[in-house]
């Protein structure tokens, strides 16, 4: 297994989000950032900071000229960034050192860096957006369709009381929906330019910083945070607990779909499962377990991310380092979960039969909530509560259902509705249909 299974050509159709991917490789990198010293060259022409023919040239090279990151490589490894090989090759393919003399004119390696991969973020990010609306509308169907299909609800991987699979599937929905409302946050906190210069102070113009900043802003389509962020990194790190949370999010949902199709369980059928090299009877909940997987890398690559706050004086290259290490994991990870996701809510079959099925298992005991309630009405509800547990504790060893057996035991009582599947999933079916309402409400996702 290589370092990185990600961009591994065995293990890449499972972990690896190839739109998202693409995004973070060293000629995406490079890309971003001779575009990146391109727009900067052509706004600074344009405010008479250097030269117009220069800007142009620069601007015109940023565009055309191929470089070859593998030669950034040698530079890269002795100066721990890799702009200034990047501007020294930029410069020699322009064979113009006139014009060339003024690339890279007043910033600083991170400026450009943090720029360009802000370029790169913001595609991803909208990658992410797609893959969460796909995802809710066909849980909102999903939820939608099966409102009122009964199963058990399980506290502590134990039957508790009646709900339904619309229901669960809210449960699955509800957050994922809460985290796509707040990528708007996320989206613009870190579609920011980054200029500051040597130090973040901008003295190389001359009080010009402000308005090239806010030029070049606007050049890349990107917002002007109104002062350099080369040490403030709250809003690289926000987005890696968003991230973190959505990929937990997605994690829980492929736990419950574990279990679910879990032999002896059989609640759901997934589309697609994994088989096994030696029992042809399998078929492994792969995507599922895939993204419990990923929510637990996401949570060790967030916890370096976290650290990145500590980001000392102007320029800190270690925690620059941790962000380069952990981000691009967090951003390809949180697609490619997404992408399996997709999957796995257009594909989900919900099995009536074995959920019925699994509600007459446990003999009736999921109703041992409603009667204790029922018989609150004829004694306090710690003798009500006594009575019940004895009841069901007879129909596990007797086979009897509990039903039965209340029946015999408080004939005098009006049992009705106490046993009625219907009436005692409570508020699930609204659960369910609420969730499909709001998914089809939400104007970004019902598109």
């Amino acid at each position: 297994m290589p370092a990185s299974p990600i961009d591994s050509a065995i293990y890449g159709d499972l972990l690896l989000d190839k739109e998202v991917g693409k995004l973070f490789t060293d000629s995406a990198e490079v890309r971003a950032m001779m575009l990146v010293e391109g727009a900067l060259a052509k706004v600074q022409g344009n405010l008479g900071i250097i030269p117009e023919t220069a800007a142009k040239a620069i601007h015109r090279a940023s565009l055309e000229l191929q470089i070859d990151p593998a030669g950034l490589a040698s530079g890269t490894g002795k100066n721990g960034v890799p702009v200034p090989a990047l501007v020294s090759a930029f410069r020699d393919l322009m064979q113009a050192p006139e014009h060339a003399q003024y690339l890279h004119f007043g910033a600083t390696s991170q400026d450009i860096v943090d720029t360009g991969l802000a370029l790169r973020l913001r595609q991803a990010l909208g990658i992410l957006a797609d893959y969460l609306d796909r995802i809710l509308r066909n849980l909102g169907d999903l939820s939608l369709s099966h409102a009122d299909v009964p199963m058990v609800a399980r506290t502590y991987g134990q039957a508790a009381v009646p709900t339904t699979f619309g229901a669960q599937v809210a449960t699955w929905g509800a957050p994922i929906l809460r985290q796509r409302e707040r990528l708007a946050s996320v989206r613009n906190e870190t579609a920011i330019v980054t200029f500051g210069g040597a130090a973040g102070t901008t003295g190389a113009l001359a009080g010009d910083g402000p308005r090239v900043r806010a030029a070049l802003a606007s050049a890349l389509g990107l917002c002007d945070p109104g002062s350099p962020r080369h040490a403030e990194r709250d809003h690289v790190v926000s987005l890696a607990g968003w991230l973190t949370t959505l990929a937990g999010i997605l994690g829980k949902m492929g736990a419950d779909l574990i279990l679910l199709t879990q032999s002896g369980i059989g609640e759901v059928h997934l589309q697609s499962g994994g088989a096994s090299s030696t029992m042809p009877q399998k078929s492994n909940p792969v995507a599922p377990s895939l993204l419990v997987a990923t929510a637990t890398q996401m949570t060790a690559l967030n916890v370096a991310m976290q650290q990145a706050l500590v980001h000392r004086q102007q320029r800190d290259g270690a925690a620059w380092f941790v962000e380069w290490m952990s981000l691009p994991q967090m951003m390809v990870l949180a697609a490619n979960a997404l992408r399996h996701t997709e999957a796995l809510s257009g594909s989900v079959t919900p099995d009536a039969g074995s959920m019925a099925a699994n509600l007459v298992a446990t003999r009736g005991t999921v109703f041992a909530e409603a009667l204790t309630f029922a018989l609150m009405e004829a004694m306090p509800r710690q003798d009500a509560s006594r009575a019940v547990a004895d009841l069901c504790r007879q129909a596990a060893q007797s086979g009897t259902t509990l039903e039965s057996l209340a029946r015999k035991a408080f004939p005098e009582r009006d049992l009705s509705g106490v046993f009625e599947l219907d009436l005692q999933v409570g508020e699930a079916p609204d659960l369910a249909r609420a969730f499909a309402e709001r998914v089809k409400a939400d104007k970004s996702v019902s598109k």
